[in-house]
């Protein structure tokens, strides 16, 4: 078999404010990112990624189901027909954990549990859509969870959370309040009461307590959201919420507009609602981020998780500050 030619040249602008950090291999949709899913379908060394003036190559943000990402909108629009084309992967693969006594399950066989996950007194209806729980994922009592839904590994659902179909929690995630149709690619936190709808939020961001997301206009009528790569305002359709890219953060009771871009490394406060267009490293809404202290703030959140800062970080964060 050939090997397939994967260029991500022609893509990675229109997808940016996840692109900035991470090849677009590394964009998670459904449960795995889709190189996890090329890596399932073809082998690990059955495909590579290649410079854009390559014959034959294809663009790298196409899913091996012919699905076809141009902007970041496009992971939730489409989340829904990846958790299902993913959870068939898994579940042909395997065997789930037994569903506990206490959880309230609709459509059993279309949850699957993996190993120590955690759950109990929620209710998780798959009727709409499958749900996966990942390993060491726990799910808190009072949950209420519609499907098609994943928690992938470490991710945390507390009590009383109301998430909707279709919503991706990546790993090491924490969710509370109201979710619907969001993805979270990893490691970030919208751990309280508020509402996030048709949003992606990218790895290490946090929402603070009482953050909302408008989804949809007061006149219902067509989203214009600021595509950095073209320096304009393009249409992202009749809903579109949040889109936040790593590092990033916003203060308790934060109230974005329908369809906002915040950037890489930003912290989002002030008494006003934020722009539209948050640039990276912004700090409030007039201000840059110094480089220290952004630096020490992001090791700041990686320690509550028991990480740090890696060199490659550091160097990638450094293109995206300017000083290289």
């Amino acid at each position: 078999m050939d090997m397939l030619l994967l260029e991500e040249d022609s893509c990675i602008d229109d997808l940016r404010p996840f692109t900035s950090t991470r090849s677009v291999l590394d964009i998670r949709m459904g449960i795995f990112t889709l190189r996890e899913k090329w890596e399932m379908k073809l082998g690990k060394d059955a495909f590579a990624l290649v410079g854009g003036d390559t014959p034959g190559a294809l663009p790298a943000n196409i899913l091996p189901t012919g699905q076809v990402i141009r902007y970041p909108w496009d992971i939730f629009k489409y989340n829904s027909e990846a958790l299902i084309t993913d959870f068939s992967l898994i579940a042909g693969r395997g065997t789930s954990e037994p569903i506990p006594p206490s959880v309230q399950a609709i459509n059993p066989e279309k949850i699957f549990i993996e190993k120590g996950a955690r759950l109990q007194h929620c209710l998780l209806n798959a009727s709409t859509g499958p749900i996966y729980i990942g390993r060491h994922a726990e799910i808190m009592e009072g949950s209420l969870i519609r499907g098609p839904f994943a928690a992938c590994e470490g991710s945390i659902v507390k009590m009383g959370t109301k998430i909707y179909g279709a919503t991706t929690l990546g790993p090491y995630c924490t969710a509370g309040g109201e979710i619907k149709n969001t993805v979270f690619f990893g490691y970030s936190s919208k751990g309280h009461d508020g509402y996030l709808g048709d949003a992606v939020i990218g790895e290490w961001c946090n929402l603070g307590a009482g953050t909302s997301a408008s989804n949809l206009k007061n006149n219902a009528g067509d989203i214009k959201v600021w595509h950095p790569a073209s320096g304009r305002a393009i249409s992202a359709g009749q809903k579109c919420g949040l889109l936040m890219g790593d590092y990033s953060r916003a203060a308790i009771n934060t109230s974005f507009n329908t369809g906002t871009v915040v950037g890489v490394c930003c912290s989002v406060f002030g008494e006003a609602p934020p722009p539209k267009y948050v640039p990276n490293f912004s700090w409030g809404s007039n201000h840059r981020y110094e480089w220290d202290k952004a630096l020490r703030d992001i090791d700041n959140w990686k320690k509550l998780k028991n990480q740090s800062l890696t060199d490659t970080e550091i160097l990638t964060l450094k293109h995206i500050f300017g000083i290289l």
